[in-house]
C-alpha cells in the first residue's frame, strides 16, 4: 500500500538534500497528504465494520428470539424460516469479524509502514518529515496540511477504488457461493 509512497520520498530524499524547492516541498507534502488519506480511509473502514458487525449482531439476536417465539406457539414454518435467518446472520456475523480482523491489521501494518519511513527520514536528517509521518500514523491528521488543497479529491479517488475492491471480493465470493452450490446464503 505504501510502496508507491515510499518509492517517492526516496526518490525526494536521494535528489535532493536538506533545503527544499517550492516544487520539492509541494511533492513531500502531497506524499503525506496521501499517506493520511490511506490511515483515514482504513480508520474509517474499520468503524464501518464495527458499525455493520453490532447491526448483524442485533439482528441475529432478533432472529433467535424470533425462532424461540414461534417455538412456543408451535409454528413449524416459521420456526424454520427464523432458523434460515439465525443461520444467515451467524454467517454473516463471522465474515464480519474476520473482515474486521483483517482491517485493524491492515491498518496496524499501515501505521507501522508510517513509522519506518519517519525512522527512514531521520536517518537521512529529515526530522521535520519524520514528526509529520508519526503525526500521521497516531492520529491520522497532518498538522501543516491544507484541507483545501486537494486532499478532498484524494480522499474522493482512494474511496472509489476502494469500493471497486469491494466490489470485486462480493462478486468473487458471490462467484464461490455459487460455485459451491450455496445461492440462497
Amino acid at each position: 500500500m505504501f510502496d508507491g509512497l515510499r518509492e517517492r520520498l526516496d526518490r525526494l530524499f536521494a535528489t535532493h538534500g536538506a533545503t527544499r524547492t517550492g516544487a520539492e516541498a509541494a511533492a513531500l507534502r502531497d506524499a503525506l497528504r496521501e499517506a493520511e488519506a490511506i490511515l483515514t480511509l482504513l480508520r474509517a473502514a474499520v468503524g464501518e465494520t464495527e458499525t455493520g458487525l453490532g447491526s448483524e449482531r442485533r439482528q441475529l439476536a432478533d432472529a433467535e428470539r424470533r425462532g424461540r417465539l414461534a417455538e412456543a406457539v408451535p409454528d413449524p414454518e416459521t420456526v424454520a424460516i427464523a432458523v434460515r435467518f439465525a443461520a444467515r446472520h451467524r454467517e454473516r456475523l463471522v465474515l464480519l469479524e474476520r473482515k474486521l480482523a483483517v482491517q485493524r491489521d491492515e491498518l496496524q501494518l499501515a501505521e507501522r509502514e508510517l513509522e519506518e519511513l519517519a525512522a527512514h527520514a531521520v536517518r537521512l536528517g529529515r526530522r521535520d518529515v519524520a514528526d509529520e509521518l508519526r503525526s500521521a500514523a497516531r492520529t491520522g491528521e497532518h498538522p501543516a496540511a491544507d484541507p483545501r488543497s486537494g486532499f478532498d479529491d484524494d480522499l474522493k479517488r482512494m474511496q472509489a477504488e476502494r469500493r471497486l475492491m469491494e466490489e470485486a471480493v462480493e462478486r468473487q465470493l458471490a462467484y464461490l457461493k455459487r460455485k459451491m452450490g450455496k445461492d440462497s446464503i
